[in-house]
C-alpha cells in the first residue's frame, strides 16, 4: 500500500500508482457536515472516513494592513482591496465582490497611488513546520494567478478590456502584479525548504463555453508571466498544478507548452473538454485532477448517476495512471450528503490498478 503522498505524487507525475488517488475540495459547510455525519472533529479523520489521499495546502500568516469596514456591511479586504459583502443564498453564504479599487482608474498616476500588496505582509517562518506536520500527504504552496489578481483590482469585465484598449495601464498593472508574486514566491520556496511538493500557477480563462479572452491576448500578456512560475516552481522542486475552470481546449498546449505538470479541474461538460479526447490528446504529458461533474451529478444526480460518473472519469481520465479524482470544484451545501459519500466510495472500490 502507498502512502498517500507517495499515490498523489506518483499520479502527478503521469505514473500509476496502486489505486487512483482521492481528493477533494469544498466549501466550509459541507466540511462542518461531513464532520457531524461521521462524528469526527478532525480533517484527518474526515479524509480517513472518505479514502482521501488529500493534497495538504499551507500558507504563511497575513500580518499586513487589516480590512477596511464600510458601511452596509462591506469589508475592503487586502491584499488587493476589494470590496465584499457576505450573502448567504439559503444553502450557503458566499463573499460576493461588490467593487474594486481600480475600476474606474484611466492614469499613471492612479495606479501609483494605488496601495500594492508587499510580500513584507506575510510572515512565511512557519511554512516548513506546516509541511513538517503532514509526513504522509503531498503538500501544496504558493498560489500565482496574474489574470484572477488583475480581475480583483479592475473587475472582471474592466480587466478583459483593458488587454486591448488599455495596454500602457496593463503592462504596468501585470507587471505590479508580478513583482509582488514574484518576491512572495521566492520566499515562499525559501521557507518550505524543498517540502512544497505541488504549486499553483493558475488562472481562470475559461467560460462554460469558450475562454473569456482571446488565446493571442492570453500568449500575449500571460503566458510568458506563466512560465517564469513554471520554471521557479520547478527549480525548487515543485510540479505545477493549473486550474482553470470552463472551456480551455484552446490553450491547453499552450499550457503544456510552458511546462504544467496538473491540469484541474477538467469540467468535462464544456465544449473540447472531452475525457477522452484530453487524455488522448494529452495525458502523456499531463496529470488530470477533478473531473467529477459538480454542476449537475454530484449536487442533483442519484447515488447510481454519480457512481456511473465516478466510472466514468477512472475509466476514462485513469486508464494507465495520472489522474487524481475529485470533483470539479469545490462541493457545494446543496449537495446530498449521500452523494458525496458515494463519490468516494465508488472510487476507492472500483479505483484499484
Amino acid at each position: 500500500m502507498m502512502t498517500p503522498r507517495e499515490r498523489i505524487l506518483t499520479a502527478a507525475r503521469r505514473g500509476r500508482p496502486d489505486r487512483v488517488p482521492l481528493d477533494i475540495w469544498m466549501t466550509n459547510e459541507v466540511r462542518e457536515r461531513l464532520l457531524a455525519h461521521f462524528a469526527v472533529n478532525a480533517d484527518a479523520a474526515l479524509w480517513s472516513r472518505l479514502h482521501l489521499d488529500k493534497i495538504v495546502p499551507v500558507s504563511p500568516i497575513y500580518v499586513g494592513p487589516p480590512e477596511i469596514i464600510h458601511p452596509g456591511g462591506i469589508r475592503q479586504v487586502p491584499p488587493w482591496w476589494t470590496s465584499v459583502r457576505e450573502v448567504n443564498y439559503g444553502t450557503g453564504t458566499y463573499s460576493d465582490p461588490v467593487d474594486w479599487p481600480l475600476k474606474n482608474a484611466t492614469t499613471m498616476a492612479e495606479l501609483e497611488a494605488f496601495n500594492w500588496p508587499s510580500a513584507d505582509w506575510y510572515d512565511f517562518s512557519t511554512i516548513s513546520a506546516q509541511c513538517d506536520a503532514w509526513p504522509e500527504h503531498a503538500i501544496e504552496g504558493c498560489y500565482v494567478a496574474p489574470f484572477f489578481w488583475h480581475n480583483h483590482i479592475r473587475g472582471l469585465e474592466q480587466s478583459c478590456v483593458d488587454l486591448v484598449a488599455e495596454p500602457e495601464l496593463t503592462e504596468y498593472m501585470l507587471g505590479r502584479i508580478t513583482a509582488f508574486c514574484w518576491d512572495y514566491a521566492n520566499r515562499f520556496f525559501e521557507a518550505g525548504r524543498g517540502k512544497i511538493h505541488i504549486t499553483q500557477v493558475t488562472d481562470d480563462f475559461g467560460s462554460q463555453h469558450d475562454l473569456m479572452i482571446s488565446a493571442e491576448c492570453y500568449r500575449r500578456w500571460f503566458k510568458p508571466l506563466q512560465k517564469r512560475f513554471i520554471d521557479l516552481a520547478h527549480q525548487a522542486g515543485a510540479l505545477v498544478m493549473h486550474h482553470d475552470d470552463g472551456a480551455i481546449r484552446r490553450i491547453i498546449p499552450d499550457l503544456v507548452e510552458i511546462g504544467v505538470d496538473i491540469l484541474n479541474p477538467i469540467q468535462h461538460v464544456c465544449p473540447g473538454m472531452d475525457m477522452p479526447g484530453l487524455k488522448r490528446d494529452f495525458g502523456d504529458r499531463l496529470c488530470f485532477h477533478g473531473g467529477v461533474d459538480n454542476q449537475d451529478v454530484i449536487p442533483h444526480g442519484t447515488i447510481a448517476e454519480v457512481q456511473r460518473e465516478v466510472r466514468d472519469c477512472i475509466a476514462q481520465l485513469g486508464d494507465g495512471g495520472g489522474y487524481i479524482l475529485a470533483p470539479c470544484h469545490c462541493i457545494q451545501p446543496v449537495t446530498p450528503t449521500e452523494n458525496i459519500i458515494a463519490v468516494f466510495e465508488t472510487a476507492w472500490a472500483e479505483g484499484w490498478y
